[in-house]
């Protein structure tokens, strides 16, 4: 941040009174802007055995499958931005089941809930963001073109659950590892 979005000035990073944290302080107006991690929102779209994936037309990781998630809006649940991301992604139409994942991913500032959720019919198509859109069986999903980490960790919970008969909340978190490393660690808290 460079300036302050309620007078324009430029802005300085110290702590405010009161506070333990160095935030964005405009020094002209007092403005004290915090800065807080995004929610992202999602579903395991499911339609018999199989769910639904998309191929991400967008960067970041533009040509890998993803699940069908995105930024929460302001004014809306987690639930009801999970289905709009669905529909703007697959343009599929969901019931949103259960909260299956929570994860915090404190590296890049972003808490990713993702939702099992039933599809209610197979019209399903790909949205701006998606290249394709298709449904996998455990069997076919393309392990070696996720897009995330936070999405192959998802889905391997997810299917040893659906092994064992019972789908039951993951709480964790995930944090990239220190170096020019693509490895990360993944701590579950609840399993």
């Amino acid at each position: 941040m460079k300036f302050c979005s309620a007078c324009g000035a430029p802005v300085e990073r110290r702590i405010p009174a009161g506070d333990e944290r160095e935030r964005f302080v405009c020094p002209s107006c007092d403005t004290i802007h915090y800065q807080n991690p995004n929610i992202v929102t999602g579903c395991i779209p499911e339609w018999e055995d199989r769910i639904l994936l998309c191929r991400r037309a967008i960067e970041p990781r533009r040509g890998l499958w993803t699940l069908p998630a995105g930024f929460m809006e302001n004014g809306e649940s987690t639930q009801q931005g999970a289905a709009r991301e669905t529909w703007e992604e697959a343009r599929a139409r969901v019931e949103v089941i259960e909260l299956y994942s929570l994860f915090n991913l404190p590296h890049i500032d972003q808490v990713y809930l993702l939702f099992r959720a039933r599809m209610l019919d197979t019209d399903f198509g790909p949205g701006p963001e998606s290249l394709e859109v298709a449904l996998f069986r455990e069997d076919q999903i393309p392990w070696d073109e996720l897009a995330f980490p936070v999405v192959a960790k998802t889905l391997k919970l997810y299917f040893a659950d659906r092994h064992a008969g019972a789908y039951r909340l993951k709480l964790g978190d995930i944090e990239r590892l220190p170096g020019e490393t693509r490895d990360y660690r993944f701590t579950l808290m609840q399993a």
